[in-house]
Formats: structure tokens, C-alpha cells, sequence
């Protein structure tokens, strides 16, 4: 092999002896030629041979040395820094210093900003520390941890409470188009729930929504659905309810059948209305059998970021916070941001609270575990 390096291609004016191109370390020395030596290698044989050319020095006749640095090209690479005993690198053009901050795993200039790259330093549980005892991060954090546990009990309660009611409704047989209602009630079921929290994105738009033309034009308000909190958690529990509700609809039907018919005659013949007997002889049956089932749905919906990500992004932001936080964000989302979407990227807090979820998680999956035991012992008794 021959290196032959110009200013431009063809124009060679250095060239080196011919040398090996095994892939072992060489270091030919360069010398300068006016005449061109040879045609250029194609360039299907350079890329079969980058990795060898790649462990290539070529040596200057002024001590300096090239390196590659493309596949028909070689670079002078030379140090900016130069490494003191206590690790600080000092600039050896205008003398700047970026001293290692261990505690950080960064270099920190003049001005003490951080210079990427960085490396990888063992915190133990700092992260940990910060999550549970900084004011700055607690706050935030025990206000989100509020909102996502009444978001997620709120948004169970609710769809439970619409699926039986309707249910019990398309159970009388007195009904009119039954089958014509199961399929309507059904059809948010059917449609994906990205596509049904974006629609009703645009329905609650504050200047264009059809929701807010029809408030306009029958009370004259207009609610700022996206940037009154309490308002953007309303939205966010209306529209996981019609998400939720055809599950425990669906559900609920199943259930119903099992009820025996002649509880509600002898209610009926001792003058018990039908809501009573709804909470005197329904409720009761089917309740136990759905105990499990509302412990997962609560699971899911306290980490159900979907619905926060694409319909309010967290927003409104939850101002005097030293980490980017929505009034509107559950701890799923809340972590989403930290680690991916908003400046700073706090990979390592978003780790610690990741954590703190998991074990939340895994002590409502034990209650669903205890309360599927407790039913099949029930049910075994009975």
C-alpha cells in the first residue's frame, strides 16, 4: 500500500513506502513527490479497507502527524488540552482551565457551567435524598402525587358508576331499540384513544371548539379549558370517563345476568322503587366480582400518561418550581418530561421517582392480588 496525500484529489504532494494494510498499527513516514505516483484506489476498495486504514499514522516531514479522518482523507489532529496531575485540562492556546467536579461527573470552566462530555459517578441515593426532602422538588412532586391518586380514583369511580347505570338501563325489558343503544354506547370503545383525546383537543379549543361555541351561544362563557387548572382537570376526568365507561358497561352487562330476576319481583312486590332496588339488590351482587377489576383500572389510569401528553401536556405549569411541572401531569408524565421533553434533562431524578412508582405500583398489584384471593374465597363459601 502507498498513501499518496495532496490538496486535492489526483494532486499528490506527500507519499509514503509502501507499507502493509493488515489492520496492525503503521507509521509511515511521509515524503514530498511533484509527480503523481499512480491512479486512486476505487472507492469500493477503500470502503473495504476502512477499518485498516483507520489504524493508520501517517508521519509529516515536520514531526507532525495525520490521521484519517474520511474515507479519502487524512487530518492533523492536535490537542487543545493538556492534562494536569490533579486532572484539570488547561488550554494551551488562551489558557482557560476546566476542572473535574466529581460530584457531578462533569468538567466545570471559568464561569463553573458544566462542559459536556461527561462522565459516570456513583450518587448512591442522592437522587433519592433530593425527591423526598428538597423543598423545590417535594413540593411539586406531593401535589402531582395528590392529583394523579384523585385523578385516578375519580376517573374509576366515574366510569364505573356510567357503565352500571347504563348497563342497568339496557336491562329493562321494557326498552325500546336496545341493541340500537349497545352499539352507540359501545362506539367510543371501538375508536382508538389517541384519536378521541385529540378530537376532543380541538372540542375543547377555548376559540374554536365546538364545545365552547355552544357554551358561547346558549350562556355567553367561554371556559379557558387549557389554562385554569381546575377547569384542565375537569376536561381531563370528562374525557378518560367517556374513554373508561364502555369497558364497565360491557362489564356490567356480563354481570347483570347473573343476577336472579326474582329478587327484583319480590322488591317490587313490597313496593321498593327501582333505584332502591338498584342499591339494595344490583350493587350488591356485582360488586364483589368487580372489586379486582376496579383496583387494575386504578392501576392504569395512575399511569396513564397518554391522555395527559395529548391532551393538556401537563399544562398549566405549577409556578415556583425548581423542575419543569404541570397541574395537570400525573407522576407518569411528570417523569416522561423530566427525562425527555423539557430542558435539563434530569435523567437521575426521573430514575428515583420512576422507582418510587414502581413500588406503588407493585402494592396495588398485591391488593389485586388480595382481593381476587378474597373473591374466589367468597365465591367458594358460597
Amino acid at each position: 500500500m502507498i498513501a499518496a496525500i495532496g490538496r486535492n484529489e489526483g494532486d499528490a504532494g506527500l507519499i509514503s513506502p509502501p507499507f502493509a494494510l493488515d489492520g496492525t498499527p503503521v507509521t509511515p513516514d511521509l515524503q514530498p513527490v511533484t509527480s503523481k505516483p499512480a491512479d486512486a484506489v476505487p472507492m469500493k476498495d477503500v470502503i473495504r479497507f476502512r477499518n485498516q486504514l483507520g489504524a493508520v499514522t501517517a508521519k509529516l516531514p515536520d514531526g507532525g502527524e495525520l490521521h484519517a479522518s474520511g474515507l479519502r482523507s487524512f487530518a492533523r489532529i492536535t490537542s487543545i488540552y493538556d492534562r494536569q496531575d490533579d486532572g484539570t485540562l488547561v488550554n494551551i492556546t488562551d489558557g482557560s482551565k476546566l476542572t473535574p467536579d466529581d460530584s457531578v461527573g462533569f468538567y466545570r470552566n471559568d464561569a463553573g457551567q458544566t462542559v459536556a462530555p461527561g462522565w459516570r459517578v456513583n450518587v448512591g441515593f442522592a437522587n433519592f435524598q433530593r425527591v423526598l426532602f428538597n423543598e423545590g422538588i417535594r413540593q411539586p412532586m406531593l401535589q402531582i402525587f395528590l392529583w394523579t391518586v384523585t385523578f385516578a380514583l375519580l376517573s374509576v369511580f366515574f366510569s364505573f358508576a356510567v357503565g352500571v347505570t347504563l348497563a342497568s338501563i339496557l336491562q329493562w325489558p321494557h326498552l325500546r331499540g336496545r341493541a340500537v343503544y349497545r352499539v352507540l354506547l359501545i362506539l367510543p370503545y371501538a375508536v382508538p384513544a389517541f384519536i378521541s383525546i385529540l378530537v376532543f383537543r380541538g372540542l375543547f379549543n377555548q376559540n374554536f371548539g365546538e364545545i365552547n361555541l355552544i357554551l358561547s351561544g346558549l350562556f355567553g362563557i367561554k371556559p379557558n379549558w387549557f389554562t385554569d387548572p381546575t377547569l384542565a382537570r375537569a376536561m381531563l376526568i370528562m374525557v378518560n370517563i367517556w374513554l373508561g365507561y364502555p369497558y364497565m358497561m360491557l362489564l356490567s352487562m356480563g354481570y347483570l345476568q347473573s343476577v336472579p330476576q326474582d329478587h327484583y319481583k319480590a322488591a317490587a312486590l313490597e313496593g321498593s322503587s327501582p333505584i332502591r332496588s338498584f342499591f339494595s339488590i344490583t350493587l350488591p351482587q356485582i360488586l364483589p366480582p368487580f372489586v379486582p377489576l376496579l383496583i387494575s383500572s386504578f392501576a392504569f389510569n395512575f399511569n396513564n400518561i397518554v391522555i395527559i401528553l395529548l391532551l393538556t401536556r401537563g399544562a398549566p405549569d405549577i409556578p415556583g418550581t425548581l423542575i419543569p411541572a404541570g397541574q395537570t401531569d400525573i407522576l407518569g408524565s411528570f417523569t416522561f418530561r423530566m427525562s425527555f421533553q423539557d430542558a435539563g434533562q434530569s435523567f437521575g431524578i426521573a430514575g428515583a421517582i420512576s422507582t418510587l412508582i414502581f413500588l406503588l405500583v407493585g402494592i396495588l398489584a398485591y391488593a389485586n392480588f388480595f382481593a381476587l384471593r378474597k373473591a374466589a374465597e367468597a365465591r367458594g363459601r358460597g
